[in-house]
């Protein structure tokens, strides 16, 4: 059970209605994280459009989805390991480079350093030593990369905590966050 319940679709002003209805009808639902991060209009509208700038960087929907499911896994977040399950592989991921993505790496030099970066940014807090920097910018991530990789890690770390403290009811096919497996 939920510890802040989404937002019912009869209970939110006209403009949050409008935002929910929007976000329906490109997804084909409201996922409950939306829901309930429109209990606070203000939050849900800042992460739609954060999500929003950052879907349009140089980084790829299939990388995003790496960073996302290497940071849900570290934080233990089954609300989002189950939603970037599924929407990494309709980003084209395969059950291989999805287990892969959770365990901070990826097939492919460059999507493997933007994994192991986005994981060792979320272990340490993005207190990186300068040895670990100067290792990730010989393997192609310019300081570009690096800055979209952090932003794209700290819109998950939201995700995360929200659903952390919401309990958040998972509406995505249920991945257990210690085998990986569906249930």
């Amino acid at each position: 059970m939920p510890r802040i319940n989404p937002v019912e679709k009869d209970e939110p002003d006209s403009a949050t209605a409008t935002t929910l209805d929007t976000v329906g009808k490109k997804l084909g639902m409201v996922p409950n994280l939306f829901a309930t991060l429109a209990n606070a209009p203000l939050v849900l509208n800042s992460y739609l459009g954060f999500n929003d700038h950052l879907s349009k960087g140089v980084l790829t929907a299939k990388q995003r989805e790496i960073i996302a499911l290497a940071v849900a896994q570290y934080n233990q977040c089954q609300y989002c390991l189950s939603a970037h399950n599924l929407m990494g592989k309709g980003a084209g991921l395969t059950d291989d480079d999805i287990v892969k993505a959770r365990n901070g790496g990826a097939n492919g030099a460059l999507n493997h350093t933007i994994a192991a970066f986005a994981r060792d940014v979320t272990e340490s807090r993005g207190v990186i030593s300068d040895d670990a920097f100067n290792g990730y910018a010989g393997q192609g991530l310019t300081p570009a990369l690096m800055t979209e990789i952090v932003a794209n890690v700290a819109l998950n770390l939201f995700t995360n905590y929200i659903n952390h403290l919401a309990d958040t009811e998972i509406d995505f096919p249920v991945v257990n966050v210690e085998t990986g497996v569906a249930t």
